[in-house]
């Protein structure tokens, strides 16, 4: 009888300690949560990224949770919630105390975590840019290849005189490496960062600059092959050693721009002004990564491409620029970023 006492009072007891933590957490999680996203926001920024109100906001949250994380040792037995709390008041710890560093650990820090950590966090906008790029240009293609007519709508006749007359524009680039490599680089940089920018235009901008340029590009090599295959051949050749790098680095800015247009669409539990404070970060973080990119693939189209070498090695550095970039950007800052996910 005795034993059946205990237990039923030990089963009274755990009930009562589940009420009291479930009644804990849903108190306190808009506290929580409010502090998830500042430190989201100074994720890409210091505390000056912060408001005045939003500096003294933060202060007193962490203070908070500080609190609730000496409540809950004390008076749960969940180790889901104060792992959680503990990792909550690490971070705002860290963001208040953190030391200043140097511009070469800030540079480190940026390719070894944080440019492959956001790209890697934001995927799915780069993924859809990169689709959109793809649809129009492959429409364009086959349009322009069968339809003299479309390929005229898009201003392409010198594209067609050009094949028609043998007119290998881009072998110019031989005769002044130096000065085509700044002006390709300089445009490359220009499509690129307008792909971002027109974002702020709720993504519509952006979309039409990847329609754009899916457009041009699909639309000039559909009226090569269509007519001078050989011709077009040639031009495959120039574009291939440079372009893997390069329009990736288009549908990555792409996808930044995009990253800012969903951000006004759907704040979230954000003002619109804070969202897109967050994600213009992020954005901008990629962007900037992109840049270093696009210097690679300017030097690369000035240099290599417009040269008299073998298409094997154009293709082979095409090839090899591609997977090297792209290892960094899904391979780098995993450690880093398995602890925090685990901590959280």
């Amino acid at each position: 009888m005795n034993w059946f006492r205990h237990a039923h009072q030990s089963k009274i007891q755990n009930l009562k300690s589940k009420i009291v933590m479930s009644r804990f957490v849903n108190e306190h999680k808009n506290n929580w949560q409010r502090l998830e996203d500042l430190l989201s926001i100074l994720d890409t920024s210091s505390l000056r990224g912060l408001s005045r109100a939003e500096v003294r906001e933060f202060g007193e949250l962490y203070r908070r949770a500080a609190t609730d994380l000496a409540i809950a040792r004390a008076e749960t037995r969940d180790p889901k919630l104060i792992n959680y709390l503990n990792s909550l008041v690490i971070r705002a710890h860290g963001k208040i105390y953190r030391a200043d560093t140097n511009g070469a650990a800030v540079m480190w820090r940026f390719f070894t975590k944080d440019f492959p950590q956001t790209f890697r966090k934001n995927i799915s906008y780069i993924a859809l840019a990169f689709a959109i790029f793809t649809f129009f240009g492959v429409a364009s293609f086959f349009l322009c290849y069968y339809n003299a007519d479309f390929a005229e709508h898009l201003g392409l006749e010198q594209a067609r005189f050009a094949a028609q007359n043998d007119i290998k524009w881009w072998k110019s680039l031989n005769e002044a490496n130096q000065i085509g490599s700044s002006q390709i680089l300089t445009n490359n940089i220009r499509v690129s960062f307008v792909a971002f920018a027109l974002g702020v235009l709720f993504g519509v901008g952006t979309v039409y600059v990847l329609a754009f340029n899916g457009l041009h590009i699909g639309g000039v090599l559909g009226v090569c092959y269509q007519t001078n295959p050989a011709f077009a051949n040639d031009l495959v050749a120039f574009m291939v050693g440079h372009g893997v790098v390069e329009l990736s680095c288009i549908f990555i800015a792409g996808g930044a721009g995009m990253m800012i247009g969903y951000a006004l669409v759907n704040p979230g539990d954000l003002t619109r002004g804070q969202a897109l404070k967050k994600k213009g970060m992020e954005a901008a973080r990629i962007v900037i990564g992109c840049a270093i990119f696009l210097v690679i693939a300017g030097v690369i189209e000035g240099f290599l491409s417009p040269s008299n070498l073998p298409v094997w090695v154009k293709v082979g550095t095409g090839v090899s620029t591609g997977i090297a970039m792209f290892s960094y950007l899904f391979l780098v800052g995993h450690e880093k970023e398995n602890l925090i996910e685990t901590a959280k």
